[in-house]
């Protein structure tokens, strides 16, 4: 079985993909800003960022997640987004 450490590196390796991979498809006119899977991949990539700089005690980026995960749930009760 895998170490707490190499688990928790893991969600921060997923996480920073499921941040910044739909924000490349974003800038590059691949993807919309407003997709339900945009903001999905936002959470969830906040979500495990958070996990991984809470265990490692970086609390200022566990501050910078927990805004990026609200930001995230903000957008996605304004309304539906598009597909």
């Amino acid at each position: 079985m895998p170490s707490s450490t190499v688990i928790f590196d893991a969600f921060g390796w997923v996480g920073a993909a499921c941040v910044v991979i739909p924000y490349a498809l974003v800038v590059t006119g691949r993807l919309a800003g407003t997709t339900m899977t945009y903001r999905i991949a936002n959470i969830a990539g906040g979500i495990l960022l958070l996990l991984n700089t809470w265990y490692h005690a970086a609390y200022p980026s566990v501050a910078v997640n927990v805004v990026w995960i609200v930001i995230g749930l903000y957008a996605m009760s304004r309304g539906r987004a598009i597909p």
